[in-house]
Order: structure tokens, then C-alpha cells, then sequence
């Protein structure tokens, strides 16, 4: 990342993906600048991580082993109307066609990233989303 810092103290991040490593990075990325980070390997795991974590943003993968990652976002959605919440969601996928894109902003995604993710630009993408600022 680059000599800017960001502060995500207090932020709460879920984030959905079957891969170890992915998760790993980016608990790692947002933990050492104070975000709450909770990880899931499944749609369904994280469903259940919802049930006692209440986080600010979602990141998840769209390929996941037990059910895509439109079919975690409807579910989401319906605990948000439940809670009375919105929880923006960005989606991380390794596919990269427009099409893809439109179908998971039409979804609901708030953000449509392509693996491999850029690190600093997600950092970006997670403080506009909780309407952090950013310091030097």
C-alpha cells in the first residue's frame, strides 16, 4: 500500500471466501489498521456468523462451494429489512466480463472487483463505503 494510512477502527468487516489464503490477506490488511474482522469459508457459515456479528461491510466472493454469492446477498438483504439495516456489499470474483459485472451491481453489490484483488484500491473502496477519511 502506499504511504497514505487508513483508519478502519470500530469498522466491522465480514468476509466471505473459500479460499484460506484470501481471507487470511485481507483480515491481515484490514486488522493492522483496527477493523473487527470476521471470516467465512461458506454462504451458510456466514449466514450463521450474522447471527451474532452485525457487520458494516460485506465482502464476498461470488463463487462459493455451498451457494453463490447472489444467493448470500438476497439472504443478507432480508436480515437487513428485519434489522432495518444496510450492509454494502462488495463483490470478488475471478470473473471479469461485463456482463458478470451488470448482473452483480444489478444484484446489489454496491462494488464488482476482479481477482486478483488490488489491495490498496479495496482499502479505497472499504473507507468510502464506511465514509472514513483518509490520512497521510
Amino acid at each position: 500500500m502506499s504511504n497514505e494510512s487508513m483508519f478502519f477502527k470500530g469498522l466491522r468487516l465480514l468476509i466471505v471466501d473459500d479460499d484460506a489464503d484470501t481471507r487470511t490477506l485481507l483480515t491481515f490488511l484490514f486488522e493492522l489498521d483496527g477493523a473487527e474482522i470476521v471470516t467465512a469459508a461458506s454462504a451458510s457459515e456466514a449466514l450463521e456468523v450474522m447471527s451474532f456479528f452485525k457487520p458494516d461491510i460485506l465482502i464476498s466472493d461470488i463463487c462459493l462451494p455451498d451457494e453463490d454469492g447472489y444467493s448470500l446477498l438476497m439472504k443478507v438483504k432480508n436480515l437487513e429489512a428485519e434489522r432495518v439495516r444496510k450492509i454494502p456489499a462488495i463483490a470478488l470474483t475471478a470473473s471479469v466480463s461485463e456482463e458478470d459485472r451488470i448482473h452483480a451491481l444489478v444484484a446489489g453489490f454496491q462494488i464488482y472487483l476482479s481477482k486478483p484483488i488490488d489491495l490498496e484500491e479495496l482499502a479505497c473502496i472499504v473507507a468510502d463505503l464506511a465514509g472514513l477519511k483518509q490520512y497521510a
